[in-house]
């Protein structure tokens, strides 16, 4: 059979949450797709380096762009294109473009199914929904095949604000190949550091952007001690704010920032705790990663955190917007090294019993190979595994 020709519909293609997912479940389908991949942010696409080289992807710049007015001209442009694929895949708000086009056109034949994926908001929307954004979600998710959420906030809000029927919500949790976590971290895989007696490692990987408000985090490692390193591997634009926090608390000799760094079961092992300072989060992935690790977790109690780690590590998951009772939480875990160990222990089993991949990779599948017709699409394992 030939291969599904699927178009991916980005806000960026950073390597991120969403971004690592998707990745995954392409180098996971292998050579029973082949992938065209467009970004709202054309020069924002450092997740390819995650692809598996034997995937078929390409990144074309002659494609509609995702960014601009909306308008019936670039729609119809976006419809035109979109003919030559069996399946259209969107995710978040910087796609919907592309989703309103697929709905205002439904009509005509010969157009691909779309599902769309929301995993959150950015820091525009991370206190109150725009409405209308909302406005547009609704109508545009009218035309969508299906529309997939990893969180159980998610779902609330698809289905009261934006009015999807709940038919058409599926949540499919994030899931990981845990056992790679499982490894000892490779020596030299983090660039820079080197553990000195008594330190106690702090480490986060998250793009750097406002809504991951970092600098939170830097002042919470600043008060819990001066044996305290802070780690924090991702890029973006909020790099030079975080640095600035770093040098007014007195960090700057702490604070180690290498930048996007791919693989993170090679080096998250490094770290003692791992923490999130984030304004706004759903489901994340490296939240997933860091309990596989066996490390526990220092977290603002946003989406749902506080649910997905373990029992004994949720009173470690701290309420917006005072920022001192994460700040004690930070500094408890530094201070005792047995209650580390003791809650890493409980969120890896956690991590293990609920967090494997192999469940979230045959939904998808079996999602995906539904709008496709081919009911041997999710069921077929990858060949590049």
């Amino acid at each position: 059979m030939k291969p599904a020709k699927i178009l991916h519909l980005h806000s960026t293609f950073n390597l991120g949450g969403k971004e690592a997912r998707a990745v995954r479940l392409m180098n996971h389908f292998g050579d029973a797709a082949e992938h065209v991949i467009l970004s709202a942010q054309p020069d924002s696409l450092s997740a390819r380096e995650a692809l598996d080289p034997k995937v078929r992807v390409t990144f074309p710049d002659d494609a509609p762009s995702l960014a601009g007015k909306p308008s019936l001209s670039r729609y119809r442009d976006f419809v035109s294109y979109f003919r030559q694929f069996d399946l259209i895949l969107s995710y978040n708000w910087g796609s919907m473009d592309g989703v309103m086009a697929r709905t205002l056109f439904s009509r005509l034949e010969g157009l691909p199914p779309l599902i769309h994926h929301e995993d959150g908001f950015n820091e525009d929307e991370q206190k109150k929904l725009n409405w209308k954004r909302n406005w547009f979600r609704k109508f545009a998710l009218g035309g969508a095949r299906a529309l997939v959420v990893p969180s159980e906030q998610l779902v609330r809000i698809a289905s009261d604000v934006w009015k999807q029927p709940d038919q058409k919500i599926h949540r499919i949790p994030n899931g990981i190949d845990v056992k790679r976590f499982e490894k000892k971290p490779q020596r030299g895989a983090l660039p820079g550091f080197i553990r000195r007696e008594g330190d106690v490692i702090v480490g986060t990987v998250a793009g750097l952007r406002a809504i991951k408000n970092l600098p939170r985090l830097v002042r919470a490692c600043a008060a819990a001690g001066d044996n305290v390193r802070l780690v924090i591997v991702g890029e973006g634009p909020e790099k030079d704010r975080i640095l600035a926090e770093a040098q007014r608390v007195g960090l700057t000799d702490r604070l180690l920032m290498p930048g996007f760094l791919s693989e993170p079961a090679r080096y998250i092992g490094l770290f003692d705790i791992f923490a999130l300072s984030s304004d706004s989060e759903q489901f994340p992935i490296s939240l997933i990663e860091a309990m596989a690790a066996g490390l526990p977790v220092v977290a603002t109690d946003v989406g749902d955190i506080k649910s997905m780690v373990s029992q004994a590590n949720q009173g470690f998951i701290k309420p917006l917007p005072d920022e001192s009772p994460l700040f004690e939480s930070l500094t408890t875990l530094v201070q005792h090294q047995q209650l580390r160990e003791d809650i890493g222990i409980q969120n890896r089993v956690k991590a293990q019993a609920e967090y494997n991949e192999s469940k979230m990779l045959a939904r998808y599948g079996l999602l995906y190979g539904h709008a496709l017709g081919r009911s041997d699409f999710g069921s077929a394992r990858s060949r590049l595994s």
